[in-house]
């Protein structure tokens, strides 16, 4: 695995959002070959499709309302509420009231940062 790093402060207002189509978009606030933390901002509706990775998953909701699934079970969660995923588990969201989440995952997400990944969200193709 090649060594990527993200620089050591990541100023938000400096940076462009990416649109990841279906009413998603993200900023990458860290990252290196063990962990990234990423931002996505989501209109209401817009959701992420049942998907499953190999990386561990905490979110942060940051702002707004989603349903997340996890395995089957489905619970709103709210800003200031917390999220786990275990590795391997199918999971989806789906943004109740515009939002905001803050993802960290581990190890990085490599197919994040070559594009090589599906999108889980939209038209957006990998």
């Amino acid at each position: 695995m090649m060594k990527r790093f993200s620089e050591k402060y990541i100023l938000t207002d400096q940076m462009e959002w990416e649109n990841l189509g279906g009413g998603v978009s993200r900023k990458f606030l860290g990252y290196d070959n063990q962990i990234m933390m990423v931002q996505v901002k989501f209109e209401k509706g817009a959701e992420g499709a049942p998907h499953q990775h190999f990386h561990t998953q905490t979110t942060y909701v940051a702002a707004g309302k989603f349903e997340f699934e996890i395995d089957g079970v489905k619970q709103i969660v709210s800003a200031g509420d917390g999220v786990y995923m275990e590795p391997n588990l199918m999971h989806s969201a789906v943004c109740l009231e515009e939002g905001m989440l803050i993802d960290v995952f581990a190890p990085v997400r490599e197919d994040f940062l070559d594009g090589s990944g599906v999108s889980y969200f939209g038209d957006k193709e990998a």
